[in-house]
């Protein structure tokens, strides 16, 4: 087996369909902090780095929350023009949710849902093979991408 590559997680990208109020969806119900400047692209480089013909984008990254200075962030980013998205399904192929450990899942569910997310499925336990417990619920942000709220004990 091949020695692994020299790795730090860096980021995760959600494309946006209106980029600034799904940040503030996760700035104010999350508490992630906005990490300058904001980022405006466009022109040949993008378009061969995507793959994207005409590609131009918008968006910022978010500081993850409880991670510190120099942890992971969501960038959060919006194209000139996108594509149909798929309806929501946890089982689809792919990058699934984004997960955010809370103190109290049905707390953190109803804040939420308040701020404008919708419910995906109800709040449960699992017990682990080892007897460890998780509480943990899906919902979506405002735009229909799957958070997954969870609570070890």
């Amino acid at each position: 087996m091949p020695k692994p590559i020299s790795a730090k997680y860096g980021h995760t990208n959600l494309i946006a369909l209106d980029w600034r109020s799904l940040a503030d969806f996760y700035v104010s119900v999350f508490g992630c902090e906005p990490v300058p400047p904001e980022r405006d692209y466009a022109g040949e480089d993008l378009e061969r780095g995507t793959g994207v013909a005409g590609a131009s984008l918008h968006g910022v990254h978010l500081r993850l929350p409880g991670l510190g200075a120099d942890g992971p962030t969501l960038e959060i980013y919006q194209y000139s023009r996108e594509e149909a998205a798929l309806p929501t399904a946890a089982n689809r192929p792919g990058f699934a949710h984004i997960a955010f450990g809370v103190p109290d899942v049905l707390e953190a569910r109803n804040e939420v849902l308040a701020a404008g997310g919708d419910p995906v499925g109800e709040v449960v336990t699992l017990t682990t093979a080892d007897g460890r417990r998780v509480t943990w619920c899906y919902v979506t942000d405002p735009e229909g991408n799957i958070i997954e709220l969870q609570a070890w004990s």
